[in-house]
């Protein structure tokens, strides 16, 4: 079979993980699409993903119930500020101890997992931290002079709380695309009640099943992605990120390649267009920075072409309405900024652009009392921005 052809064939999973797969998850787990689709994107990428989001919500549950159609295993964990590295990697084989070798007993413990699920990740201590930085970024476990190839395929981090100190902003910064698991609204509660029973009495062979080699063959075809009619589109939107204030490294802006090039495969295409820009809207560091991406990314995606939005992924299309309160904090820190009596042009040419992206945003509010508030707001900021 020649290369054109196994490439053709490599693409048809693709779609069948989305449509097999993904898509009956979305029946069982109401109210979890946007996740969902996620999790296919980092699962494909080879990718880590972090749900943001109170217990309760199937966050485990969604990650068990993805290994069983992929056929894979999961280790499933939850961290405290006493975790050992022991109970996450395994203890040190007694015999082999016995004999002077130092070596982990790795049995039914992280490095064997092929899903790895570690709820209230942030709680990881210095003892296992270095560890997981290494499982998270090269998929490598290390323990002294003791080094394993890791067959983890994708890992799955939760926390109810965001970083607050410099050591767990290593480990969150690798979890490339981040996403909120909240409750699912009231009048949607029935439909959870009556999705979560079935699912106690659906049997796992009755669910469709994606092999461990056929995802592998995905991750292979990854690095076989086109870029070329979208890399010029893609070094501009990164800098009208960096200068709105999102932080994108240059390390970051190379792997975040691998999440647009899954969401393309997903799709069923060798080539990545604008609207694979989709999935960078979910690589905030905060919460307040969320409407900033949906804008900026929403006016990219709009600039497709046709042809480009007859391929895209369904998710492209979703831009969800901003959140009127964070926008009023921005607008009041905005205020604050702009009444700095130091700024040079440079600076006025930044709060320019947030001004402006602020306002986009603000015409998305449902409310019509909330929308004339900002839009006041938005008005007292431009005449401020005039005086300077």
């Amino acid at each position: 079979m020649n290369n054109s052809a196994v490439q053709a064939e490599v693409l048809l999973i693709g779609k069948k993980l989305s449509e097999d797969i993904l898509r009956p998850m979305k029946g069982i787990f109401v109210g979890k699409d946007e996740i969902i689709d996620l999790l296919g994107v980092c699962l494909v990428a080879r990718e880590n993903l972090f749900l943001h989001g109170p217990p309760g919500t199937a966050k485990s549950a969604l990650v068990q119930d993805l290994a069983k159609r992929i056929e894979g295993n999961v280790f499933d964990y939850l961290l405290t500020r006493f975790t050992e590295p022991n109970e996450v990697f395994g203890p040190f084989d007694i015999r082999k101890l016995r004999d002077g070798e130092l070596k982990t007993n790795t049995e039914g413990m992280l490095p064997e997992a092929t899903f790895v699920f570690l709820d209230e990740l942030l709680n990881a201590n210095s003892a296992i931290l270095n560890s997981l930085l290494l499982v998270l970024n090269e998929r490598v476990f290390r323990r002294g002079r003791e080094t394993q190839l890791l067959p983890t395929l994708m890992v799955v981090g939760a926390s109810n709380s965001l970083p607050d100190d410099d050591a767990l902003g290593a480990l969150f910064d690798r979890f490339l695309l981040r996403v909120t698991c909240g409750y699912v609204p009231h009048e949607e509660l029935s439909n959870v009640l009556d999705a979560g029973w079935k699912l106690e009495q659906t049997s796992v062979k009755e669910r469709k099943t994606v092999s461990l080699t056929e995802v592998k063959d995905l991750h292979n075809l990854v690095k076989h992605v086109d870029f070329s009619e979208v890399r010029s589109h893609y070094v501009e939107l990164i800098r009208r990120l960096r200068h709105a204030g999102i932080s994108v490294s240059d390390r970051r802006a190379v792997k975040l390649q691998r999440v647009l090039a899954a969401s393309a495969l997903l799709c069923g295409r060798l080539k990545a267009n604008r609207t694979d820009f989709w999935v960078l809207r979910y690589i905030w560091d905060t919460e307040e920075q969320k409407d900033i991406l949906n804008t900026i990314i929403a006016d990219v995606i709009e600039k497709s072409t046709d042809e480009e939005k007859e391929e895209s992924h369904t998710r492209s299309q979703n831009n969800e309405a901003p959140n009127p309160e964070h926008l009023s904090q921005d607008l009041d820190q905005l205020e604050t900024k702009l009444k700095d009596s130091d700024l040079n042009e440079r600076d006025l040419a930044y709060l320019q652009d947030q001004l402006g992206i602020l306002s986009s945003r603000s015409q998305w509010v449902v409310e019509d009392q909330q929308r004339e508030f900002l839009d006041n707001k938005i008005r007292g900021l431009w005449d401020l921005l005039g005086e300077k």
